[in-house]
C-alpha cells in the first residue's frame, strides 16, 4: 500500500495512545514505515476473536462447575494459551496435559504439579482448584 493509504481508522489502539507500525511504499517506490491509528477490518477481527475467547471461557467455567472438566481449560482461555503453549510452559507432553483436563485425574495431581500450573497461570493453588475465587 502507499503511504497515503495507511489506515487511520479509530480502533482500540486509539484509546491506548499507541499506534501500529506499518510498512508502505513512498512516492519513490521505496518501503518506509508509517504509523497507523488502526484499521476497521483488523479491529472487527480482533474484537470477534476476543468475544470467542470470552464464550469459551464461560463454557469451560460452566463445565467446571458441573464437575465435567478440571479448571485447566478455563485458565488456558484466561491466559490465551493453546495446548502447545501450555505444554511448553509446563515442560510436559500434550497428552499428559489433556489427561489433567479430567477431574478425576486433576484431583490426584501432586502439590508440585499443581504449583507448576499455578505459577504458569500466575495464580495460587486455591484459585487453581476453584475458579470462582479468581474473579474472572
Amino acid at each position: 500500500m502507499k503511504v497515503e493509504e495507511v489506515p487511520q481508522d479509530k480502533s482500540s489502539l486509539k484509546n491506548a495512545k499507541t499506534k501500529e507500525l506499518c510498512y508502505a511504499v513512498n512516492k519513490d517506490g521505496k518501503y518506509v514505515t508509517k504509523l497507523s491509528d488502526g484499521w476497521d477490518v483488523k479491529t472487527i477481527a480482533l474484537n470477534k476473536s476476543l468475544e470467542l475467547i470470552e464464550e469459551r471461557k464461560e463454557h469451560f467455567k460452566t463445565e467446571f462447575l458441573k464437575g465435567k472438566i478440571s479448571p485447566i481449560p478455563y485458565y488456558m482461555e484466561v491466559n490465551r494459551m493453546d495446548l502447545n503453549v501450555l505444554a511448553s510452559y509446563m515442560n510436559q507432553w500434550k497428552w499428559t496435559l489433556k489427561r489433567h483436563f479430567k477431574p478425576t485425574v486433576f484431583n490426584k495431581l501432586s502439590e508440585k504439579v499443581l504449583q507448576k500450573y499455578a505459577d504458569t497461570f500466575n495464580i495460587n493453588i486455591a484459585q487453581l482448584k476453584d475458579i470462582t475465587q479468581n474473579g474472572n
